[in-house]
């Protein structure tokens, strides 16, 4: 399975949402990767997400951008965006993918609704993953309705601690749900990032 965070720069939210996924799944098959619809090719990720992920002992700095392309978006199995407007622009470039294109909170929320109503299956996280697309038209209109996680570009670090905590707490109930079959595996920085909020 091939998961894809996007954003529109690809060097603030998507590069977390990237490299906490990574982090979280090592151990397994999973692809993770990220791109940006306005992406800056080959841009190194903004410092202040990198001192982040720095604080949870990612390694951040060989990470590079790239701009999303039809190929890309349909290459992915799943596709996590941070804002509603990315999703119409990522369904727009490749109109395939829509059927697994979703905010990210949006997902969390229906892998833990699936979860809490017996909706998950498979025999491995890929598998359960995928169960949970397969039945999100179904249950979209049962789950509350998505929120954005906000661009901190240019802002404030304060911002990128909020988007941090924001992207991890929603890829947690994602594997939080899917781990009600499957445990995740316990890398040894599991404990920091499952913390409630980053190092300053």
């Amino acid at each position: 399975m091939h998961i894809m965070f996007v954003c529109t720069g690809n060097i603030c939210r998507s590069p977390m949402g990237e490299l906490l996924l990574t982090r979280y799944l090592a151990g397994t098959t999973v692809q993770v990767s990220s791109a940006g619809t306005r992406g800056l090719p080959m841009h190194h990720i903004d410092p202040s997400s990198g001192r982040l992920m720095d604080s949870v002992g990612i390694e951040s700095s060989g990470f590079r951008s790239r701009r999303l392309t039809r190929r890309m978006a349909e290459s992915a199995d799943l596709i996590l965006c941070f804002e509603k407007e990315q999703r119409k622009d990522i369904v727009t470039l490749a109109p395939t993918a829509i059927r697994y294109t979703f905010l990210l909170n949006e997902f969390a929320n229906m892998c833990e609704y699936c979860a809490q109503n017996g909706l998950v299956h498979g025999l491995t996280i890929q598998e359960r993953l995928q169960s949970v697309i397969e039945s999100s038209q179904i249950i979209r209109p049962l789950i509350p309705e998505p929120t954005n996680i906000e661009d901190p570009h240019g802002k404030e670090f304060a911002k990128f601690r909020v988007a941090a905590d924001q992207t991890n707490a929603a890829i947690r109930k994602i594997l939080t749900s899917m781990r009600k079959h499957y445990r995740v595996n316990e890398a040894p920085a599991r404990p920091q990032l499952l913390s409630p909020r980053f190092a300053a």
